[in-house]
């Protein structure tokens, strides 16, 4: 049997259609970076703050580390879970305590008393306790770091799921990149990361495939930031069918085809 000329023309159509391709535009990150990456500069410097109700290692040391031992939390040993209830696992037997910071933005430390640290980065108030350890101990070296910092990415992305960050700077793709980066449905172009500062909540929509994306204040995520990944038209479109339709489809083609070839 033989297929008329129009059926097989139909054919053909229906095979393309099947098959068809993302276009470059909607799948690729940083579209013209080389144009743009002089005026990339102004996000460089993002650091992470320290907010209400983080938890916070702050170690001392000292030349003479005995003079700076009363600016230390006790050690103690380490308990089942993931440490960030207690403290950090210290030589996976024993951890640093934590300080946890009040709703006012303050903690208590040993002979400092209490002291403001929301709106610090590590660095920034590493600094400011080296001067005012300084005037007990000499030459000072104090360590802080945020132990809770978490992000959440959900959506179309391979691994969705909550991470904990031991890097204080996290950039939007690297985040992704933890959750094993977006499936082919996922819009590149309208990622939304929300965030919660100062109990007030701000969001952005951030298109991935800008380079214009690295200026944002949303590019490098804080504590508890969540991103979520849309889902595009085509997947939205096809909720209500089975994703192995594309397969079904694929295969009905190549028997079509060679149906076409062996019956001319």
């Amino acid at each position: 049997m033989k297929f008329p000329g129009f059926l097989k023309i139909f054919i053909l159509a229906f095979i393309l259609t099947a098959q068809s391709c993302v276009s470059k535009k909607e799948i690729v990150y940083f579209q013209g970076m080389d144009s743009a990456t002089n005026q990339l500069n102004k996000n460089l410097n993002n650091n992470l703050l320290i907010q209400p109700n983080d938890l916070l290692t702050i170690s001392v040391a000292a030349p003479e580390q005995v003079a700076a031992m009363p600016f230390n939390l006790p050690v103690v040993g380490m308990p089942q879970g993931n440490g960030l209830s207690g403290g950090l696992s210290v030589n996976g037997t024993q951890q640093l305590q934590t300080y946890r910071v009040n709703s006012q933005g303050d903690i208590h430390f040993p002979i400092l008393g209490k002291i403001k640290v929301a709106g610090f980065s590590s660095e920034a108030l590493s600094d400011s306790l080296q001067k005012k350890i300084s005037e007990y101990v000499q030459d000072p070296i104090v360590n802080t770091r945020i132990v809770n910092f978490q992000v959440s990415v959900l959506g179309e992305v391979s691994n969705p799921g909550t991470f904990d960050v031991g890097d204080e700077k996290l950039s939007l793709p690297k985040a992704l990149g933890f959750a094993g980066d977006l499936t082919i449905y996922g819009r590149r172009d309208n990622v939304l990361v929300m965030r919660e500062r100062n109990g007030e909540k701000a969001h952005a929509y951030l298109d991935l495939t800008n380079p214009e994306v690295l200026n944002s204040p949303f590019y490098y995520l804080q504590q508890n930031d969540v991103v979520y990944v849309e889902p595009n038209g085509a997947q939205m479109q096809s909720a209500s069918y089975n994703r192995n339709a594309g397969v079904y489809i694929s295969i009905a083609s190549v028997i079509i085809s060679l149906a076409v070839l062996i019956t001319n």
